[in-house]
């Protein structure tokens, strides 16, 4: 792989395939986009004109039986990842999947387990964006103490999305589409674990405000099948203790956010809409900006990872499947303590 061409099919040329992936991999040397296919064909056809893809398919196995494919794209809503992959898989090529990784923890183990039975393809799942800029320097300075004992976290991801009772359903509102998946919750848990250890205990409530709206598809009236707010209290297992709130219909909420409370420090990484690291510990009169060294800032490479780890120059650091797993697991509690009103272990059985 390493001397020839890697021909990539995309299978779903959705928002973020079109705004990262296809400019990321047509950046790259030896790479050439091949074929693509979408929901329909008229969005096929449109997608391989306007970014120069030479060949059309009717449906996404027929993308994944081509012999003349290497990897796979998968840019659609979370109710094919896991179809897709598995397909992908035993057919022998290597897969990039859209985050969240799949529509129920069920579907992420299947993954997983396809995944290790084929040890010599990359199994990569498309990362949180979040926290890319300061994610090593947050890492060293957790390794140096700098909080000292984690106590408490705090995790927002906050707008005013869903706000407007007159806007269409979208699709992560649709059960059937989305899964278990629900507003920020997953993007930003993932982002979270990087630096602090999976919680032990979940127990959550929601919320849905405005629960009927337009279906742009049948231009109908339509059950909305996922919260518009999400509040959830964890713990870990050394006694820390979590709280989040995600929220669609937050106006003039603080945004993404995470915060993490120790003994001697805090840090407080402000993700969205502006991204900026704050700290402060025992002795300062306030919180103060931290400055990223340059050696240590990182940001999206997504594309070069996926390709690089594929011609075996580096390995999958954001995000493998086990990760992925960790973080389906936490969304399917959530929804899980919701639903039913009471706490759920981590991890979960089975």
């Amino acid at each position: 792989m390493n001397r020839q061409k890697l021909r990539i099919g995309i299978i779903g040329a959705g928002e973020n395939t079109r705004r990262r992936h296809i400019p990321g991999f047509r950046a790259l040397e030896g790479v050439e986009l091949a074929g693509v296919v979408n929901r329909t064909a008229d969005s096929t056809r449109r997608a391989a004109q306007e970014f120069g893809v030479a060949k059309t398919y009717d449906d996404w196995q027929e993308l994944i039986a081509d012999d003349q494919i290497d990897a796979v794209v998968i840019g659609t809503w979370p109710y094919l990842h896991a179809p897709a992959t598995l397909a992908a898989l035993a057919a022998g090529k290597h897969v990039l999947t859209e985050a969240r990784m799949a529509a129920s923890v069920a579907e992420a183990r299947a993954m997983l387990r396809a995944s290790r039975e084929r040890p010599e393809l990359v199994a990569m799942i498309v990362p949180s964006p979040f926290g890319l800029l300061a994610d090593r320097f947050v890492r060293r300075l957790l390794a140096e103490d700098y909080i000292g004992q984690l106590r408490e976290f705090v995790v927002l991801g906050t707008d005013d999305a869903l706000l407007d009772a007159g806007a269409p359903l979208h699709w992560r509102q649709v059960r059937r589409y989305s899964g278990v998946n629900v507003l920020q919750l997953g993007i930003l848990h993932e982002t979270l674990i990087r630096w602090v250890n999976d919680p032990i205990r979940v127990l959550a409530q929601t919320q849905t405000f405005v629960r009927e709206r337009l279906d742009p598809q049948t231009r109908e009236s339509a059950p909305v099948e996922r919260p518009d707010s999400v509040h959830v209290l964890t713990r870990l297992a050394d006694g820390a203790q979590g709280l989040y709130h995600m929220s669609g219909v937050t106006r003039f909420g603080p945004g993404c956010q995470i915060h993490l409370y120790g003994t001697e420090g805090v840090l407080k990484y402000c993700l969205k809409p502006q991204e900026r690291l704050l700290g402060g510990r025992r002795g300062d009169e306030q919180l103060r900006p931290l400055e990223v060294p340059q050696y240590e800032r990182g940001g999206w490479r997504v594309e070069a990872e996926f390709v690089g780890a594929i011609r075996g120059q580096e390995g999958v650091r954001f995000t493998d499947f086990e990760t992925g797993v960790r973080y389906m697991e936490f969304t399917e509690a959530v929804a899980t303590s919701a639903a039913e009103g009471r706490a759920v272990e981590l991890p979960l059985s089975g």
